[in-house]
């Protein structure tokens, strides 16, 4: 894990108990790679692409929409109880 992605968990989690009183919950998203242009825009070719596929257990990138459900959902009701959590949507890759 990056150093930077380690303090913004840590951050996350902070900030979930000091805001919580407040009745505002925090948590953290952790996405995997997401079928979006990012990757051409960073030069990343079909070939490339096709290799960072291989590497994802579920065996393609994440939808948009996944990812956004994902969001919708820590922002609902239904996770009243989710404080101070990371949430991983990778599809598999933090497994390895």
């Amino acid at each position: 894990m990056r150093q930077s992605t380690a303090g913004l968990l840590s951050l996350a989690r902070t900030l979930s108990g000091e805001l919580l009183p407040r009745g505002i919950r925090v948590n953290a998203v952790s996405p995997g790679p997401i079928e979006t242009p990012f990757h051409a825009k960073l030069g990343m070719g079909e070939t490339q692409i096709t290799d960072l596929v291989a590497q994802i257990p579920a065996g393609r990138r994440g939808r948009p929409e996944q990812l956004g459900k994902a969001v919708v959902f820590l922002a609902s009701d239904e996770a009243a109880f989710t404080v101070g959590s990371e949430l991983i949507v990778d599809g598999g890759m933090s497994t390895l």
